[in-house]
């Protein structure tokens, strides 16, 4: 076992310890309406059919799992590399498959799943075995969309690249965020067509109540101003096999 997965196995009994979902800041008034808008993107991007089936990697407690299902009622196998982060999800849905997987080495066979998504996962991974993967198990036109943080968003930035706010703030050693154009050139190389990478979200997590009908607005229009847009806080990847 690699110290990559030793670590992220780590990560996931520290989750569960301290609650992930208030961890991964999707249980404040402003992550639950972050968490529907980004569950809204991924399913509308992903263009399943009821009973396609899709994959998910990096499901953790089946947050998204569950949003995804009731938006596309897709035949949907969601995996974490955690047992313990997935035991969770089993006893909260279950109308989702879990299953235990290295997302940088997969079990499934070529060509098997229409989309594959993610929520915030693909940033603690090697990437290019990862999409490499990805790009494997998807059915020739099959579709990726996954939502990822930005790095060129000031505060993931300092998060990400300050050794000791990124332990301080809880992120695991090997985790990142992604740089929207050199990341198109990686899926470019590992074969994917169609690519479009773009980025949002200006709505913070601990954005008052009051406020977050405003701030939204707000941050829906700074998405569609060039140049400003690449300080979101996140990105939407989408790629195509």
């Amino acid at each position: 076992m690699n110290q990559r997965i030793i670590n992220e196995l780590e990560h996931g009994k520290k989750l569960l310890a301290e609650g992930a979902e208030s961890v991964w800041n999707w249980e404040s008034a402003a992550g639950k309406v972050r968490a529907d808008r980004r569950a809204g993107l991924l399913a509308s991007y992903s263009n399943l059919k009821p009973g396609e089936p899709a994959l998910e990697i990096g499901c953790g407690t089946g947050l998204f799992s569950n949003k995804f299902f009731k938006l596309t009622h897709a035949d949907i196998t969601a995996t974490d590399l955690s047992q313990d982060l997935l035991n969770v999800a089993r006893m909260k849905y279950h109308q989702i498959r879990f299953k235990v997987e290295d997302a940088m080495s997969l079990s499934f066979e070529d060509n098997r799943f229409q989309a594959v998504f993610g929520s915030s996962v693909l940033h603690h991974l090697d990437l290019k075995k990862a999409v490499t993967e990805i790009r494997r198990v998807l059915k020739p036109g099959g579709r990726m969309v996954f939502a990822e943080p930005n790095m060129l968003n000031p505060q993931i930035f300092i998060q990400k690249n300050i050794p000791f706010i990124k332990k301080w703030l809880g992120d695991s050693p090997d985790e990142t965020a992604i740089i929207r154009w050199q990341f198109k050139k990686l899926l470019k190389e590992t074969g994917f067509n169609n690519i479009h990478i773009f980025p949002y979200d200006f709505l913070h997590p601990a954005t008052p109540p009051l406020m977050i009908g405003f701030i939204n607005s707000i941050g829906k229009t700074i998405e569609r101003i060039p140049g400003l847009r690449e300080i979101a806080g996140s990105v939407i990847i989408y790629a195509e096999k």
